[in-house]
């Protein structure tokens, strides 16, 4: 891979489409804004409709040609993933890149609107919902990406298949490297069953490295430690720009930064947890999430 990589190495991509979640502030912001600089059709999914516009708008001043817009998502409500996907499906006809970006840090302990514990039914089951609801449109498109967020926090999570919703117990950093865990899991196993399936797509992983943005609203140590370790936003996206742009890039893929510890630096290719590649924990997890979510993947072309 190119050493330095940068976002002037993103390829033209005339002709593509782009979703990036979470994508009105932080590294979602960066990567929309990446995307679009370089020709392709993106669309900022956002829960937050004033500071999603607003991207759109910064994005256009700074890039006159731009193809950007924003739609509704709020991945902690099942039905707006559902609303999101009828609308893009409704008037789309491929999908090249998804990028699985938006999520929340160590919050207090909180419910999405179905139900699920806050962290993973966020971070995990909306992006899991909201790929296998796009998912005949990533078929269908020649050469698609999906790429999911995740974190090095993703080390310490293990999946309590018997308290998933933290009803028994609930620890703010234990729930969020949990939702990580799920994260890699599910990428992994959908880069397995697009090849199983005979799929033209990838399934790819990224992680930021030690990132300065408003997710570390809910963990104040992060902060302190902002002026000593932390990246700006727009290199602590080059690692998922890399993985939905790059030449050369895999099925099963993970990039993070290459600096000490993963923290900060240029992208490159690099290495998760063994239990990250627990094919049996992936295979429980994936038909957990299709119960909890009621979305089934379906395989067959349209």
């Amino acid at each position: 891979m190119t050493l330095n990589w940068t976002a002037e190495d993103i390829p033209d991509l005339t002709g593509k489409i782009a979703v990036v979640t979470g994508a009105n502030s932080g590294i979602g912001y960066e990567m929309a804004r990446a995307l679009a600089r370089r020709n392709a059709r993106v669309v900022l999914a956002c829960r937050d409709q004033d500071k999603g516009e607003t991207a759109v708008r910064q994005i256009e001043r700074q890039h006159p040609q731009a193809q950007a817009e924003r739609m509704q998502l709020d991945l902690s409500d099942l039905a707006s993933v559902r609303c999101f996907a009828d609308e893009f499906t409704s008037r789309d006809t491929r999908l090249d890149i998804l990028i699985n970006n938006a999520g929340i840090m160590a919050t207090p302990f909180g419910k999405t609107v179905d139900g699920f514990e806050l962290q993973f039914g966020t971070n995990h089951l909306g992006h899991f919902a909201l790929t296998g609801l796009l998912l005949d449109l990533i078929i269908r498109t020649p050469g698609a990406r999906v790429v999911t967020v995740t974190s090095g926090g993703h080390r310490f999570g293990e999946i309590d298949f018997g308290n998933l919703h933290g009803a028994k117990h609930y620890d703010r950093q234990g729930a969020y490297a949990q939702s990580k865990l799920a994260n890699l899991l599910f990428a992994y196993e959908l880069q397995r069953r697009f090849e199983g399936t005979g799929v033209d797509a990838i399934a790819v992983a990224a992680h930021p490295g030690w990132t300065v943005t408003n997710l570390q609203a809910h963990w104040p140590a992060l902060r302190i430690l902002n002026p000593l370790i932390g990246q700006q936003p727009e290199m602590g996206a080059l690692p998922t720009l890399y993985a939905a742009t790059a030449p050369g890039v895999q099925g099963g893929d993970y990039y993070g930064p290459r600096g000490w510890l993963e923290l900060g630096g240029y992208p490159i290719r690099v290495r998760s947890s063994d239990r990250s590649h627990d094919a049996a924990l992936a295979a429980r997890l994936w038909t957990v999430s299709e119960e909890l979510t009621c979305v089934r993947y379906r395989w067959g072309r349209s």
